[in-house]
């Protein structure tokens, strides 16, 4: 097999090394994610930006599933790589494959029927732009099939410690989509459905991009297509890490679900700065959620060969890089937030709202530079229920607390940016507690024979 193993030599270098390709393919998959937001804002009118904001909530639901069971996956065989079985390597991974593509057909045809239903009862979307958010959302739900295929065939090379290769591909996705949402929406005049369409064709050629690397890079990813067989226990083995993991991240999604709907109760104006406060707010997550898929493929390669120590290790050293990094970045949104939000074409009194929306979160994200990761943490020690858990405690309070407080003279809509300092300050207490108390020692081996 490849020797890219994190079981050897100085933690925070293979850190370091599989971090950056990791950071730099999440900031292109949000630059992507961004030009949507800034060519539609520009070119269409405040309505359709409105409408493309207020799908993320399902469309990060969806986009869970994917998420989840591919991490799921990608342990099970970052695990069976460093305790270096080939067979088992393998194996798990195209079962695995099979078993992503085969959601991503049942959840995107899921998604197109459920779209009007869902955005008119479930999140409120106010009628003037409701038409335009089931377009855009039915539209992105026929491409998801490329974005679940993309996502194993990610999990899969991290799990080997390839993660240079998604950066490849997710600069060739952003760059595509760039060039289409220009062409769709600014020049063809085609609006949400352009844009919507411009990423499901980036996604397609990020998927095949990656499918044609594995398979030349690697010969023990050249599968036959008699290997792509339906394995009840192996895909038991991603589902029990997989669905914890999915269901953590469906559970922030209906979270934000409920936010949103929130937020679409204070009319357009707010909705349209959420939007955009939103997508800023990626990029201020960035270091968090790097270090998470990180300290996944760090701990479960290192787990695999039974080097405990270097665990403690690596986590120390990835929460020092991941809290300067972050500290850096919120400086630069804080201090720069109403440039910023000046790309997006916003009313000015959607640009104050959201300027108070950038400050805040620049606030708590130094929180998140140390809370993320631990997730990707207990993921790789086969303790994915952990952030599970944390991830309800978290998402009931910035609910509940936006929903008490919304209309109070204390807080009133500010609310909806400053949930997370309950929400967020309490999961942080309980995932650090858990670490130092050393239960996930217990249990946290995968069958590798």
């Amino acid at each position: 097999m490849n020797t890219k193993s994190m079981t050897e030599g100085a933690p925070w270098k293979h850190i370091i090394r599989f971090a950056f390709p990791v950071f730099m393919g999440l900031l292109l998959q949000q630059l992507y994610n961004t030009v949507d937001t800034i060519v539609v804002g520009n070119f269409t009118s405040e309505e359709a930006l409105a409408a493309v904001g207020t799908t993320s909530s399902f469309v990060f639901m969806f986009l869970a599933i994917a998420t989840g069971f591919s991490a799921g996956n990608g342990v099970v065989v970052a695990q069976h790589y460093g305790a270096k079985n080939e067979k088992g390597v393998r194996e798990n991974a195209a079962t695995g494959i099979l078993f992503l593509l085969t959601l991503g057909v049942i959840i995107g045809i899921i998604g197109a029927f459920v779209a009007r239903p869902a955005l008119k009862y479930f999140i409120n979307v106010p009628d003037s732009f409701l038409d335009l958010a089931i377009e855009y959302f039915v539209i992105y739900s026929l491409g998801l099939i490329f974005q679940y295929g993309y996502n194993i065939f990610s999990a899969i090379l991290r799990a080997v410690g390839d993660s240079a290769a998604t950066l490849y591909f997710l600069l060739i996705a952003s760059v595509l989509n760039i060039i289409l949402d220009v062409l769709f929406v600014a020049y063809f005049k085609m609006g949400v459905a352009g844009a919507a369409i411009a990423t499901d064709i980036s996604q397609a050629v990020s998927f095949v991009a990656a499918y044609i690397y594995m398979r030349k890079r690697y010969a023990i990813f050249r599968f036959k297509l008699s290997e792509y067989v339906w394995n009840n226990r192996l895909i038991k083995e991603t589902v029990r890490i997989g669905l914890p993991i999915s269901m953590q991240l469906i559970i922030v999604s209906l979270g934000l679900t409920l936010i949103q709907r929130a937020v679409n109760g204070f009319g357009k104006i707010m909705t349209a700065s959420f939007t955009v406060g939103q997508r800023v707010e990626m990029y201020l997550n960035l270091p968090g959620h790097t270090f998470q898929t990180t300290l996944a493929t760090y701990t479960a390669q290192n787990i695999g060969a039974k080097k405990y120590d270097r665990v403690s290790l690596g986590v120390k050293q990835t929460m020092i890089i991941s809290l300067i990094v972050t500290v850096v970045i919120s400086f630069l949104v804080y201090t720069f937030a109403t440039d910023i939000i000046a790309l997006f074409g916003l009313s000015n009194e959607a640009t104050m709202l959201c300027i108070q929306h950038l400050h805040a979160i620049a606030i708590i994200n130094l929180v998140l530079s140390m809370y993320f990761p631990m997730f990707g943490f207990f993921q790789g020690a086969n303790h994915s229920a952990v952030p599970m858990f944390v991830a309800i405690v978290a998402l009931s309070l910035r609910v509940l607390s936006t929903y008490i407080f919304r209309y109070s003279p204390f807080l009133g809509e500010s609310i909806i940016w400053w949930n997370g300092i309950f929400g967020f300050g309490a999961g942080f207490l309980i995932i650090w507690t858990y670490y130092f108390s050393g239960k996930w020692k217990e249990n946290n081996e995968i069958n590798v024979a």
